[in-house]
């Protein structure tokens, strides 16, 4: 049997690992891919979260740091030692600065800029042999100490990379690696909480500084999420070098792939696992190549026999994706019902996401949603002025469980907060009872309505919303399909269910002026409807029982619903004509 694996959870020093024996699948050649872009002094590479951003740092940084202590036998069995001696030759030579801004996602500036601030002193703290050194004239010596006991001011720290770096050339006479782990965390937070711009302010002057023309790099490689280009972050600097995960380069480097999850399940003696892993974190697309999410597989391993669970989702932040997400749902509805079903939508996608048009871009949403790792995203075609068309979908069983339990609390909310409210109305659609079902949507459309702007919207696309509700509620027991073929026509919404003996649901839709056209009529016209196309042969044919016909009218806020039980041997209108 297998020893099991010692799995590194939550740890991203390399260093730790390598000396720990714990599991580490080899990502060295970063080192390489990183020299061979002999012309991208500063090289972005954003990721999504947990997909080894740190780890990778971690490694870079033990290869190129000039250190007293010898490192070699870190690398010695990994890709970068067999690369040769042009690679080599920069092994342990550089001074190096590593910065990164995790846990700066503050709720207010305030706090935001004092963890800032704490991260800048503790980076300087580590370097403090710089003041022992003689590489310091009188004003730098002051300038770091005001820096080392927190009274300097923001213009200083705004340039507090770029003076670290000159003062680190000049000690070691070597140019330095500076290295910044997730450096728009500070700008998410500052979108999601409210103060956008004045961290923005800081930022711009903090990494123009460090990074646009400074003559002390020998190289920079930033990771994070997204590019936010248009806010200005980056404006001027010519030598960023952005490196998405919609490009071929460093490929590889992040997350697992196909062969390296096949190695991993061959030593944990769980080969017979790989579909399942397959189907819940595979799905992602790297430049072409397929990768898997390498936090997730590791918590499974380390699981031993346990069934796969979201483990990413868990972990990772998704409050701005389920804000969107559920502020968007009606607007965005035919779209987000295509995914949730298994389809994909075509989008042209923009790698400089404008994180302040994530409430009014719809292609800022799409573009969010493809880097921040909650879609995949397959190049397929041209689109307007010749700019690439994408195809979206959701890459696997774990990222859908976001989308559904997302819309589970949209719908929830929308009929008053109460998760009872939302178990009564699937319990009234499943037992046929309509007059139930009818109290319950009046309360759901109210409280949609109540949130958007009925002449914009319409409510016909509050009732295709109410659809996905149905595919995050439902689902996987039924599977909850809208505008499908099914006898004769297309039915408006069915519900089938996943095994047989369970109730099947069929229901038309029907938009009236009661002004002009009685409701009652419309729902005896929706009711004849569905029994004149046998609507519900498909749900016969997968062994729906009973199944249940609903016809639903709805004027601007106002909701009436009517409904039939239709027996197995009942026969259609159709085929009555033909008998007599």
């Amino acid at each position: 049997m297998n020893a099991p694996l010692r799995v590194p959870l939550g740890i991203d020093d390399f260093q730790k690992v390598r000396e720990g024996g714990l599991l580490y699948v080899d990502k060295t050649h970063l080192v390489t891919d990183l020299l061979e872009k002999a012309g991208a002094e500063v090289v972005l590479l954003p990721r999504p979260r947990r997909f080894g951003k740190s780890l990778n740092l971690s490694m870079v940084r033990c290869f190129f740091e000039k250190r007293a202590e010898d490192l070699s036998p870190l690398f010695r069995d990994l890709q970068v030692w067999q690369a040769g001696d042009a690679v080599r030759a920069h092994f342990q030579r550089y001074p190096v600065v590593h910065l990164t801004m995790k846990g700066a996602k503050q709720a207010t500036f305030e706090a935001c800029w004092k963890t800032i601030r704490e991260k800048i002193e503790a980076l300087f703290r580590e370097h403090k042999a710089l003041l022992t050194s003689g590489a310091l004239d009188s004003r730098e010596e002051e300038k770091y100490r005001a820096i080392l006991d927190g009274t300097a001011d923001e213009v200083l720290y705004g340039r507090a990379l770029l003076d670290l770096c000159h003062y680190l050339h000049r000690m070691h006479g070597e140019r330095v690696l500076l290295l910044i782990d997730e450096y728009d965390e500070p700008i998410h937070a500052g979108y999601t909480h409210g103060y956008a711009p004045r961290i923005l302010d800081f930022c711009r002057a903090f990494y123009g500084e460090g990074l646009k023309g400074n003559p002390h790099l020998f190289r920079a490689v930033l990771t994070g999420i997204l590019r936010v280009a248009r806010e200005s972050i980056f404006s001027g600097l010519n030598n960023v070098t952005v490196y998405s995960l919609l490009r071929s380069e460093f490929n590889t480097c992040f997350g697992f792939t196909e062969p390296e999850v096949e190695r991993l399940l061959a030593a944990a003696g769980r080969t017979d696992r790989l579909e399942t892993l397959r189907a819940w974190y595979n799905g992602y697309l790297f430049g072409g190549e397929v990768i898997y999410n390498p936090w997730s597989v590791l918590n499974f391993l380390a699981a031993e026999d346990k069934d796969p669970e979201p483990y990413w989702l868990s972990t990772s932040s998704n409050d701005l994706i389920r804000e969107l997400l559920q502020e968007r749902a009606v607007e965005l509805e035919p779209l987000f019902e295509a995914l949730l079903t298994g389809g994909s939508v075509e989008k042209v996608l923009d790698e400089h996401v404008p994180l302040g048009e994530l409430h009014t871009s719809e292609n800022a949403l799409w573009s969010l949603l493809v880097f921040a790792g909650y879609l995949k995203a397959e190049r397929h075609s041209r689109g307007p002025m010749e700019r690439p068309m994408h195809r979206l979908s959701i890459p696997n069983r774990e990222v859908r469980e976001l989308y559904m339990s997302t819309f589970r609390g949209w719908m929830a909310a929308r009929l008053g907060g109460r998760g009872g409210a939302l178990d009564a109305l699937l319990d009234a659609l499943l037992r046929g009872d309509a007059e139930r079902l009818e109290r319950l949507l009046q309360a759901f459309v109210t409280n949609v309505l109540s949130h958007h702007d009925v002449g914009f919207f319409g409510p016909e696309r509050v009732y295709q919303a109410f659809l996905v509700g149905l595919l995050a509620t439902l689902e996987p027991d039924y599977q909850v399909r809208s505008d499908r073929e099914s006898g004769h026509g297309r039915a408006d919404v069915l519900v089938r269910p996943a095994r047989p003996g369970k109730p099947g649901i069929v229901l038309e839709l029907k938009v009236v002026k009661a002004a002009r056209r009685a409701p009652e009529k419309a729902l005896a016209e929706g009711l004849a409807q569905i029994r004149e196309k046998e609507y519900a042969a498909e749900l016969r044919a997968a062994g729906a029982e009973p199944v249940h016909a609903f016809a639903a009218a709805f004027d601007g806020k106002r909701v009436w619903v009517r409904a039939a039980t239709l027996s197995p041997e009942e026969p259609s209108p159709r085929k009555k004509a033909r008998k007599r």
